[in-house]
């Protein structure tokens, strides 16, 4: 277990081959997958159509059993078909209209599904809103809240303690043991308004950089492959990948606070 724990990931994690869904099941789930990054508005009628047009026949039932077996509760916005758990509280929605200028005034979190050749895991990460910095993330075979309290664990004992933490409304994030670590540390809860995936903006764009830049372009067979591949990424996104919004820094340097470089004018 010693070699599992030095690298962030579960035993049954590191040996996952996704055995339990079919060939066709993993195709669906993977354009599903791609096509709710372009439109994550979609519910399962829309992204039904969408399948049958590119020649699936498949109903919008079997549509909604895989989606919710890939996690993506932001794609419906009827407060019915979330998949929070309905005894667990939410909370309100900290961010609007608030100045977030400096790094650790606000971090946020949120869950994606990550596709590999015969199967595919979670991943959970943790980001500074201020600087788009990862701070934490962790892969998970499952989408039990324990994954997700241990990375929001280490970020805390690594990078202290922000003034809020948002995260979407899923039942990890409204669970118990995630509300009590947050609130032990002495950080508020925010959560996105139903459906309202907008809210957590910031690390919905870190997915999208992450799979049409790393996880598209390979076919990992386990999870140990997986996590070397996501590890080499995030490495690149923090240290080498500037953003015109930070001024042409990258998320480490925006967030140990490098003053932003002024270009020369061009000659008129």
């Amino acid at each position: 277990m010693g070699q599992c724990e030095l690298v962030s990931i579960s035993r049954s994690s590191f040996y996952f081959t996704g055995i339990d869904e079919s060939a066709l099941n993993l195709t669906l789930m993977r354009l599903i997958d791609e096509q709710f990054l372009q439109t994550p508005f979609y519910g399962s009628r829309q992204m039904m159509r969408y399948l049958n047009r590119l020649g699936y026949t498949v109903g919008r039932k079997y549509v909604r059993r895989l989606v919710r077996r890939m996690g993506l509760s932001a794609l419906y916005q009827t407060p019915t078909t979330s998949v929070k758990h309905l005894e667990n509280k939410v909370y309100p929605y900290l961010l609007r209209d608030r100045i977030i200028d400096q790094p650790n005034q606000v971090w946020c979190a949120d869950i994606t599904y990550i596709p590999m050749r015969r199967g595919f895991l979670y991943l959970v990460a943790m980001l500074d809103w201020c600087s788009r910095k990862v701070l934490s993330w962790r892969l998970s075979n499952t989408m039990e809240a324990s994954f997700c309290v241990e990375a929001l664990e280490e970020v805390i004992e690594k990078f202290g303690l922000p003034q809020i933490i948002n995260t979407d409304q899923g039942s990890q994030f409204t669970s118990l043991d995630w509300i009590e670590t947050v609130e032990q540390a002495g950080a508020k809860v925010s959560m996105d308004g139903q459906g309202r995936w907008i809210d957590n903006v910031f690390i919905k764009r870190l997915w999208r950089s992450l799979k049409y830049e790393c996880v598209y372009l390979h076919a990992w067979e386990c999870g140990s492959q997986t996590r070397s591949g996501i590890d080499d990424w995030m490495v690149f996104y923090n240290a080498e990948r500037p953003h015109s919004t930070l001024g042409g820094r990258t998320p480490n340097e925006a967030y140990d606070g490098k003053p932003l470089t002024r270009q020369p004018m061009a000659a008129a």
